[in-house]
C-alpha cells in the first residue's frame, strides 16, 4: 500500500481563484534571499529532551530534528540531548569529550559527542543511572513521569549551562543556546548563577507542562535559596523550571503567533500570563510558526501536480485505506482523526461529529492512542457504525501518511493547540482540515479557502464546520479550489528559520 502514495505526473502552474493568486505572490516573495541576520561564525547549542532521530514523544522531536539542521545555513550549530538508551542504542560508540563532576544530588556526568550521517554535530549527557531506561524521555511506557524528573532534566540543564561556560568542552564555546520547554527550562537559570552572560532563547512549544516540583528539592538540584521568588523560579509556592526559563531567559518564543498572544491571557496562560504579558510588552516574547519536514513535498512530487492527477492519487490511496481498514467502497468523503486521544485533542467533539458525518454518507477513520476512555470511546464508535467507521489504536508513522494522503478532510478540535503539525501535513496531502479557532491553527488555516474553522467550542460547533465541509464536497468546483489551495501552501522552515535567526541577532546584539 505504501507504493500508492507516490505521484507521478506534475503540472505547469495554475491559479485556482484570486486568492490563490495573492498567495502565489507572498511565497515567490520568500526570504531565502534575503542577507542572514548573524554571523556565519556564529556558535548555537540547541538544548533539547526529544530528537526524532533518536527518540520523541511529541512535535518538539520534530521540531529539534528539523530546525537545527535549517539553523546550519545560518551558523556553527550543535544540539545537546540526554544520553537516553535510544540514543545510546543508536550510537553505542562516541567520543567521550570530557568527564564532569557531580553538582549537589546532580550525579557525575560525561559529554559524549558524534555526528549524524548528514554531519550534524550531536552532544549527548552521558549519565546512564539518569537515562539508561526504557520508556519515553519523561516515564515509562504507559505509564506516568519518572519520580526523579527534577534530577534528570536539571542535570541536562546544568550541562548545557557548563558547555556554554567552556568547562565541559574546551575546544566549543556557544555564543547563545537554544533552549526548548520545561526539560532545559533551567539551564538560563544556571547561567545567571553561574555569572555567565551567554544569551538564552526559550522556546515554548505546549505552556500546560511546566516541570513544577517542590521547592525542598532546590537545594539537591543546587538552585540558590534566593532563586525561589517571584523574581525567579518561584510559581505558587512551587518551585517551575519553565518560569526559571521565562524569567531568566534572553527572549522568549513559542511555535505561532496567536498563540504567543493567547499565553499572555489568564485563560491560556496557565498562571504564567502576568510574565509573560511583561515579557512582551518588553518586546521579549515572540511567536514563529513551526515548520513541517521536506518529505511533505516529496509525498506529491513536490506539489506540483494537475487537478486530475491528484483526484486520481487521492481515490487511490482512499481505496487502499478503506481496504487497509475494513471500510467498504463509497463514493462519500473519507474524514480522518490522526491524533493523540486526548481531552487536549477534542477527541469528544469528533465522536459527537460523527453521527453528521455518517448521516451524510460519508466514513471516518480514526488513528491514534491515548487516554483508555477515548480509546473505548472510538472503539465503541466504530461498532456502532461498522460501516461508516474504523479505528485502530496504536501510532504508525507510514499508516498516518497513507490516512493523510486518503482522507478529503482531517478533523481536529484542539481545545488549544500551540502550533499543530497535522493540519499543515494534511494540507500538503490535500486533506482539508477542519479545526477550532485557537493558537496555529488560526495562522495555518485559511477558513472557507484551505479549511474551515469555527468558534464555538462544541460538538454542535464542529457539526456545524463539518456540515460546511460537507457542503463544498458536493460542490465540485468548490471543492476542487480549495483543495488545489491547500496542496500550494508550503511550511518549509526557511521563513521560521531565518525569523530564529533574527531573534538570535537581537539578544546577541542586547
Amino acid at each position: 500500500m505504501a507504493d500508492v502514495l507516490k505521484l507521478t505526473e506534475t503540472r505547469t502552474a495554475s491559479s485556482t481563484s484570486a486568492h490563490a493568486l495573492h498567495y502565489a505572490h507572498v511565497v515567490k516573495d520568500d526570504l531565502h534571499d534575503a542577507p542572514s541576520p548573524i554571523a556565519g561564525s556564529t556558535k548555537l547549542l540547541f538544548v533539547t529532551s526529544e530528537m526524532s532521530d533518536f527518540v520523541k514523544a511529541g512535535g518538539l522531536g520534530e521540531v529539534s530534528t528539523a530546525l537545527p539542521r535549517q539553523m546550519r545555513s545560518y551558523c556553527d550549530v550543535r544540539v545537546l540531548i540526554p544520553g537516553f538508551r535510544q540514543v545510546r542504542t543508536a550510537r553505542p560508540v562516541m567520543e567521550v569529550v570530557r568527564q564532569m563532576p557531580g553538582t549537589a544530588e546532580l550525579p557525575p556526568w560525561s559529554l559524549g559527542r558524534f555526528a549524524t550521517a548528514d554531519g550534524l554535530t550531536i552532544y549527548t549527557v552521558l549519565c546512564d543511572e539518569l537515562y539508561d531506561r526504557a520508556g519515553s524521555p519523561y516515564g515509562p511506557f504507559g505509564g506516568s513521569d519518572f519520580p526523579d524528573n527534577d534530577i534528570r532534566f536539571a542535570r541536562l540543564s546544568l550541562a548545557a549551562a557548563e558547555i556554554a561556560a567552556g568547562e565541559a568542552d574546551p575546544n566549543w564555546k556557544p555564543d547563545i543556546l537554544h533552549i526548548n520547554d520545561w526539560p532545559s527550562g533551567l539551564t538560563a537559570g544556571y547561567l545567571r548563577w553561574k555569572d555567565v552572560s551567554t544569551p538564552t532563547i526559550l522556546t515554548i512549544h505546549n505552556l500546560a507542562y511546566q516541570g513544577l516540583f517542590e521547592p525542598g528539592r532546590m537545594a539537591a538540584l543546587g538552585i540558590p535559596d534566593q532563586a525561589f521568588s517571584v523574581d525567579g523560579a518561584e510559581c505558587h509556592g512551587m518551585l517551575s523550571f519553565l518560569k526559571a526559563g521565562i524569567f531568566y531567559g534572553s527572549h522568549v518564543t513559542t511555535v505561532s503567533e496567536t498563540y504567543a498572544r493567547e499565553i499572555t491571557t489568564p485563560e491560556h496562560g496557565c498562571g504564567l500570563d502576568g510574565l509573560l504579558r511583561s515579557r512582551m510588552k518588553a518586546g521579549h516574547l515572540t511567536g514563529i510558526v513551526n515548520g513541517i519536514d521536506a518529505s511533505w513535498d516529496t509525498l506529491i512530487d513536490g506539489g506540483a501536480t494537475t487537478e486530475q492527477v491528484v483526484r486520481q492519487w487521492k481515490r487511490r490511496n482512499a481505496a487502499a485505506i478503506r481496504k487497509a481498514f475494513a471500510l467498504p467502497e463509497s463514493r462519500g468523503p473519507l474524514f480522518s482523526i490522526i491524533s493523540r486521544l486526548v481531552h487536549q485533542k477534542g477527541i469528544d467533539l469528533s465522536i459527537e461529529a460523527a453521527e453528521t458525518i455518517v448521516a451524510a454518507g460519508g466514513q471516518l477513520v480514526v488513528k491514534g492512542q491515548g487516554e483508555s476512555r477515548l480509546e473505548d470511546a472510538v472503539a465503541h464508535l466504530a461498532k456502532r457504525y461498522p460501516h461508516a467507521v474504523a479505528a485502530r489504536i496504536g501510532f504508525d508513522d507510514a499508516e498516518a501518511r497513507r490516512l493523510f494522503a486518503a482522507s478529503d478532510f482531517l478533523l481536529m478540535p484542539s481545545r488549544f493547540e500551540p502550533c499543530g503539525l497535522s493540519q499543515m501535513y494534511a494540507q500538503r496531502a490535500g486533506a482539508l482540515p477542519i479545526a477550532y479557532r485557537t493558537g496555529g491553527l488560526v495562522d495555518t488555516i485559511e477558513d472557507g479557502i484551505s479549511g474551515f474553522l469555527f468558534s464555538s467550542l462544541s460538538g454542535a460547533g464542529l457539526s456545524a464546520a463539518v456540515r460546511r465541509a460537507l457542503d463544498a464536497y458536493r460542490s465540485k468546483r468548490a471543492f476542487k479550489l480549495m483543495r488545489g489551495q491547500a496542496m500550494s501552501k508550503r511550511f518549509d522552515w526557511r521563513r521560521p528559520s531565518f525569523h530564529y535567526a533574527s531573534v538570535y541577532a537581537r539578544a546577541l546584539d542586547a
